[in-house]
């Protein structure tokens, strides 16, 4: 009788310590901490989106994920949000062939004819009008840099300096698998996490001075003569912008 007794003193006690915890109540809390999340595509159609000016990879949507495929001789394509962002939270899905690099950019735009007086890596002035340039998270099989920022059509190359060493890679990047990203971005500082590792924590003030909103861009890159079709798919695309 005693043992009963101390038994339900003790759930009593779980119960109102919270110690013990409901199921439902975690699906509550995991719904919770997803508030102010909106999807940015609808499992259904390319609605919100965009192609860039120039590329001409394809686009559609495939078994519930938005399906990116080469196209040979097409430079990098990328698939633009209609709509910009500045400061957010971005986290989605990706699966990217083994043999393709890809990468999603952020707060990025077209080339007018004020970035054309810009100059590049190489001491000219950029000559790429309608160029989607701006910072980009790489996305590639393992070992590789993906999660790192890249100044795509920058003229800077690497924004993020691990990659700039010699042999530095990770394995973060599950190959042939889905592998879930989010992307932190507020202000100059830019952090990127792979299947929950974190990868890059970048704070580049002349990147935010340049880009400090602009288009979500999904990429397919461009490939070499005799090589592909090669293909990249995205799907759970949703966005919470800082207030």
């Amino acid at each position: 009788m005693k043992k009963t007794i101390v038994s339900i003193t003790l759930v009593a006690f779980a119960l109102a310590t919270g110690f013990a915890e409901d199921p439902a109540d975690s699906s509550k809390k995991e719904k919770k901490g997803k508030k102010g999340f909106v999807s940015l595509f609808d499992g259904k159609t390319l609605e919100g989106w965009k192609s860039s000016t120039l590329g001409s990879a394809k686009y559609s949507v495939v078994d519930g994920a938005i399906h990116g495929e080469t196209v040979e001789g097409s430079p990098n394509t990328f698939l633009l949000s209609e709509k910009q962002y500045g400061d957010f939270i971005l986290e989605f899905e990706v699966k990217v062939h083994d043999s393709l690099n890809s990468g999603c950019q952020i707060r990025s735009r077209e080339k007018t004819e004020a970035d054309l007086a810009t100059t590049g890596k190489d001491g000219k002035p950029a000559k790429d009008l309608n160029r989607f340039f701006g910072p980009q998270v790489e996305l590639e099989a393992s070992p590789g840099q993906a999660g790192y920022i890249y100044g795509e059509a920058t003229g800077r190359g690497w924004l993020s300096p691990e990659p700039q060493e010699k042999d530095h890679a990770h394995s973060y990047m599950k190959n042939g698998e889905w592998n879930k990203i989010r992307i932190v971005a507020k202000g100059a500082r830019i952090q990127t996490f792979i299947n929950g590792n974190a990868v890059a924590d970048l704070s580049d003030e002349v990147i935010y001075k340049s880009h400090p909103k602009g288009h979500i861009g999904l990429q397919v890159h461009g490939i070499k003569k005799g090589t592909g079709p090669f293909d990249v798919s995205w799907k759970d695309i949703k966005l919470k912008e800082f207030k």
